[in-house]
């Protein structure tokens, strides 16, 4: 991809902010080859790309604090990256920013199983947490699609979920501190090993923040023990009606499974078609669902939702045999989306989130939009908390598709909004749901948002032009600054 030709001016600039950051992380941290950009140039959202200015890649901590120092004096935008397995173009880099990469810090530093909690830096992946415990019997909870690539700074910048989110919790729930650079340069610590710090919850407003806040450089997550049993079930039914009464009736209940996914017929068959799970073909609705606790328990609560699916008249109830059955239960819907690339060249993966008890109506209504752009849509969703994946299905070498395929895409966004959900589970806003936040919030709120913005970053050079459709400059808003952790003033301030 060739670069476009800039102007003399903007040469010596973009020369001047490449020497200086390669004297903080010595030139081999420093990409500046348009052939090497892009490699840069998206995230898991790859209907939109840009080559960035430069890409930078510090190691330490201290060497981020330097890089936001000198982007700060220098007025100068900053993109920050994890994995880039992110799927709303939360870290699209821009053409006059700096994408900063988080990928060398990529070490755990202290596992604390006295306290149950793990301390990492930003690059360390999701899976890799589990497997640095799993020996001493522990794990850690929250578990994306993309938990062997997905890295752990990534997954606060996005709140990120998985399967097991309904029992355990998002990222959010899990997170016990962060250590955060602000767009200053200044390194501050938010929480930590002990129980909440009172006050306000800086940890909580940074969690999910989509890099618009500070630069995560150290993580330390909360651990959890093995259960002592663990049970998949497979449960099919000829209709999803009918499996999304037995969702709503297994809640209603009182069972919290640890997890509950469902799928409608086409993802099931591109699922089995791409890694045999052992799913059934000839059902409409599938829920893959996960029991565990004591084993007395898991066999109480496997009697109740067989009883429970019976009366919601299932057609298929299976119930894995060991650990290695349970997994290959799994298997299948943890390649979701890879299996779609069996039944279509091309395909954008949605993230809404909906009222339980509306499913069944929000489901054929995403039918109806389906039918009316002519694209199919495949659904696969975390049942129990109503998170919604629709993957549409489309051929970007045919002209229009693409356009109708996010169109599409937004409509099934605003049907989540009506029906009294929200614009995103897990994936977070981006800029792929960025001008449909006025679906979901008024201008006072937006404003009232970006004034939190405004207190991490007064100057608005970190990660601009994603979440909000209109960024207002915090001197209209009225600004408030964080520092060492807590804000400048007693209260928040009233605008």
């Amino acid at each position: 991809m060739e670069m476009p030709t800039p102007d003399a001016k903007t040469l010596a600039r973009r020369s001047e902010i490449i020497h200086r950051l390669g004297r903080i992380v010595s030139c081999d941290g420093v990409i500046e080859a348009a052939d090497e950009l892009v490699a840069f140039e998206c995230d898991g959202l790859m209907a939109y790309t840009q080559l960035p200015m430069v890409v930078v890649l510090p190691q330490t901590t201290e060497q981020v604090s330097e890089v936001l120092k000198a982007c700060h004096e220098m007025d100068v935008k900053i993109v920050p990256r994890g994995a880039g397995t992110g799927l709303s173009g939360g870290a699209l880099p821009l053409a006059d920013g700096v994408t900063l990469g988080l990928g060398k810090l990529n070490q755990i530093t202290d596992i604390d199983y006295e306290n149950r909690a793990v301390v990492m830096q930003p690059g360390v992946t999701n899976r890799a947490i589990s497997d640095a415990v799993q020996d001493e019997g522990f794990y850690y909870a929250p578990d994306p699609s993309s938990k062997i690539a997905c890295t752990i700074g990534g997954n606060i910048a996005e709140n990120a979920g998985g399967m097991h989110c309904l029992k355990y919790g998002l990222t959010t729930n899990n997170v016990l501190g962060v250590e955060l650079v602000l767009m200053t340069g200044e390194i501050i610590r938010l929480g930590g090993k002990h129980m909440d710090a009172a006050g306000l919850d800086l940890l909580g407003a940074v969690t999910g923040s989509e890099g618009l806040l500070g630069i995560i450089t150290e993580v330390t997550v909360r651990i959890l023990k093995q259960p002592d049993t663990v049970k998949a079930l497979l449960i099919g039914f000829d209709s999803v009606a009918n499996g999304s009464d037995c969702v709503a009736n297994i809640i209603g209940s009182g069972i919290i499974p640890s997890a509950m996914e469902m799928m409608d017929k086409m993802a099931i068959h591109s699922m089995q078609g791409f890694v045999d799970s052992g799913y059934p073909l000839d059902v409409e609705a599938l829920l893959v669902m996960e029991l565990d606790g004591p084993e007395i328990e898991v066999q109480c609560l496997t009697e109740r939702v067989a009883k429970i699916a019976k009366e919601a008249q299932s057609t298929f109830f299976k119930i894995s045999k060991d650990d290695a059955e349970r997994e290959q239960f799994w298997k299948g819907r943890m390649s979701a989306f890879p299996s779609m690339g069996n039944i279509s060249p091309d395909y954008l993966t949605m993230d809404g989130t909906i009222p339980r008890h509306r499913l069944a109506e929000v489901l054929d209504r995403i039918q109806g939009l389906s039918d009316q752009y002519g694209l199919r849509v495949a659904n696969v969703f975390h049942a129990g908390d109503g998170n919604l994946h629709p993957l549409i299905l489309y051929d970007a070498n045919i002209e229009g598709e693409l356009d109708k395929a996010e169109s599409l895409g937004h409509d099934v966004l605003r049907l989540c909004v009506e029906v009294g959900g929200v614009l995103s589970g897990e994936h977070g806003i981006g800029v792929e749901k960025r001008d449909l936040m006025g679906e979901m919030f008024t201008e006072d709120d937006l404003k009232q948002q970006q004034r939190l913005k405004c207190a991490f970053d007064g100057s608005g050079l970190l990660n601009p032009g994603k979440v909000y459709p209109t960024l207002h400059r915090c001197a209209e808003l009225g600004q408030m600054h964080v520092k060492d952790g807590k804000l400048a003033f007693p209260d928040i301030p009233r605008f």
